[in-house]
């Protein structure tokens, strides 16, 4: 967010929002899951950020994705990097969720994923989204 203007009467404030098609999933790194066992796998990102598409303020919130594994893994510094291209993308929570799901289950091909995000209040309200794969698209 940048300020500007020539006197405080005259301020406004200009956002830099990316489109949420700047997120480049190609950045996720899977990694080959070696065992026959099922396992369940729950990955929490508590910082996660990205920009109200419509006010251009940040909405902070807690993305926890939870798999079972096909054939591959999620190294995490990777998905660490993924998330954090949305800090500057306005995107709503909806969207966000479903768009990571969509890229998470595209490179890892798991047996089921869930991917929710909790978000903070904003005006008082409180919002949680949830989306999952059963292994059928």
């Amino acid at each position: 967010m940048v300020l500007s203007g020539a006197s405080s009467g005259d301020k406004k404030i200009r956002y830099n929002i990316k489109e949420p098609e700047t997120v480049k999933a190609d950045i996720l790194e899977p990694i080959e899951y070696k065992s026959l066992r099922n396992i369940n796998i729950v990955i929490k990102q508590p910082e996660f950020t990205s920009l109200c598409p419509m006010t251009g303020l940040p909405d902070f919130g807690c993305i926890t994705v939870k798999y079972r594994p096909g054939k591959k893994i999620i190294e995490l510094k990777s998905l660490k990097f993924y998330l954090l291209q949305y800090r500057n993308v306005g995107i709503f929570y909806e969207h966000a969720v479903n768009q990571i799901l969509d890229d998470l289950v595209e490179k890892l091909g798991p047996k089921w994923m869930e991917v929710t995000g909790d978000f903070t209040s904003r005006g008082g309200i409180t919002t949680q989204t949830s989306v999952e794969f059963t292994g059928k698209k």
